[in-house]
C-alpha cells in the first residue's frame, strides 16, 4: 500500500501512555470520570513475518463491545491500514461452541474474510488468554482458536518453531470460478500474452474472497509489472462472476516449493494477501503445481520492502480440493487506546 497505509496509527495513544495490555487485566471498554470519552484498547501486529516492521500490519481492537458499526468503520479509516479487526467477546460457553466473534473492516467497508486479519487476530487472542493465566500454552484453548467470521468459522492452530509462534488457519472450502481468456487478460494488463504461463489457467478462485490467479512465466516480469488500473478493473467489473482482484504469481524461483506473488491495487500494493494465498494453494493442487498436502512458501511484499512469508497447503480427494491451510508468524509492534 502507499506510504499513507504504512503510517502508524495517527491519533491513537501509544503503549507508553497506557498500562500494558498483556498484564493479565481483561481488555475492556474503559470509562473515564475525568474526561467524557470511551476508550478501546488495540494491538498492532505485523502478520506473516517473524520480523517487526515487515509483513502486513493489522490493528486488533480486543473488546469492541459498545462500538457501533459506523464507529468501527471510522476507526478502520483512522488506523488507515488495509484491515482492522474488532473482537466482540461473548460468554465462554458460546465461544466454545461458536468461536470468537470478529468483524473485519477495510478503511472503506466491512469484508467477510481476510487472511492476515484472521491470523493476526487469533495470535493476539492467544497472547491475551495466556497472559490472563486462565489457560496454559499446551491447553487446547491456546493451541487452537476458532474465529466466527462473516464467512463462517475459521480455526487457527498454533505451534512453536525455530522462528517463534506459528499459526495456521484452515480456510473455508474453495470455490473454483470461471477460467479467463488469456489474451483478454493480457490485453487488460498491457502484457504480451506470452508472459502468461501457457499450460496453466487464469482462474477465479475463492476461499472467502474471489481472486483471479494469474500465472506469470518470468520473475522479472512479475517484478516490473505496471498496468492501467482503469482498464484492468474495467475488465474485472465486466465479469459475470464477482472477482475482487488479480493475484499474480510465478514459479520462476529456482525452487519448486517457492512461489513469488504480488497483489497490486489502485491504492498501492499488498504486502501479504492470505485470502489469495489460500486460493492459490487450492489452484496449485488442482492443477498439479503442488502435491496434495505439500507445503509451499509464497513470498510476497518484496518489491515494497515488506517481505512476507505465507506457508500454504491443501488436500485433495479425487477432483475435490479441501482443507486449505495458510500459515505464518506474527509479531506485536505496538499497543494503545483509542478515545471516542
Amino acid at each position: 500500500m502507499k506510504g499513507t497505509r504504512r503510517r502508524f496509527l495517527k491519533t491513537l495513544a501509544v503503549s507508553s501512555m497506557v498500562p500494558p495490555l498483556f498484564d493479565g487485566a481483561k481488555a475492556s471498554t474503559i470509562s473515564s470520570s475525568k474526561v467524557n470519552s470511551r476508550r478501546f484498547r488495540f494491538v498492532q501486529i505485523d502478520v506473516f513475518t517473524s520480523q517487526r516492521l515487515e509483513g502486513n500490519p493489522l490493528s486488533v481492537f480486543t473488546d469492541a463491545r459498545g462500538l457501533s458499526d459506523s464507529e468501527m468503520q471510522s476507526l478502520a479509516r483512522e488506523t488507515n491500514l488495509q484491515e482492522t479487526t474488532f473482537v466482540l467477546p461473548r460468554d465462554s460457553a458460546v465461544e466454545e461452541q461458536e468461536g470468537v466473534q470478529v468483524r473485519i473492516f477495510t478503511p472503506d467497508e466491512e469484508i467477510p474474510f481476510g487472511g492476515h486479519p484472521t491470523l493476526g487476530t487469533a495470535t493476539v487472542l492467544r497472547t491475551l488468554r495466556l497472559a490472563s493465566g486462565t489457560v496454559k500454552a499446551n491447553d487446547a484453548s491456546a493451541s487452537t482458536i476458532v474465529l466466527d467470521l462473516k464467512v463462517g468459522k475459521v480455526p487457527v492452530s498454533f505451534r512453536e518453531d525455530a522462528d517463534g509462534l506459528f499459526g495456521e488457519m484452515r480456510q473455508v472450502l474453495p470455490i473454483f470460478g470461471p477460467v479467463h481468456d488469456r489474451n483478454a487478460v493480457a490485453d487488460a494488463l498491457g502484457l504480451d500474452a506470452a508472459e502468461i504461463e501457457p499450460d496453466l489457467p487464469i482462474q477465479t478462485v475463492s476461499t472467502g474472497l474471489p481472486f483471479a490467479i494469474v500465472p506469470i512465466r518470468r520473475l522479472s516480469t512479475l517484478q516490473s509489472m505496471r498496468f492501467d488500473f482503469q482498464k484492468a478493473y474495467g475488465y474485472l467489473q465486466r465479469q459475470q462472476s464477482k472477482v475482487n482482484d488479480f493475484y499474480f504469481i510465478t514459479r520462476d524461483t529456482g525452487d519448486p516449493k517457492l512461489v513469488r506473488a504480488r497483489a497490486i491495487y489502485p491504492i498501492g500494493e499488498d504486502p501479504a494477501t492470505g485470502s489469495a494465498a489460500g486460493c492459490t494453494s487450492a489452484w496449485m493442487v488442482k492443477y498439479g503445481v503442488a502435491r496434495p498436502d505439500e507445503t509451499v512458501l509464497i513470498l510476497q511484499g518484496v518489491e515494497i520492502k515488506r517481505p512476507s512469508k505465507l506457508f500454504v497447503r491443501s488436500s485433495r480427494t479425487g477432483d475435490s480440493i479441501s482443507n486449505v491451510r495458510v500459515g505464518g508468524h506474527a509479531v506485536q509492534i505496538m499497543q494503545g487506546e483509542a478515545s471516542l
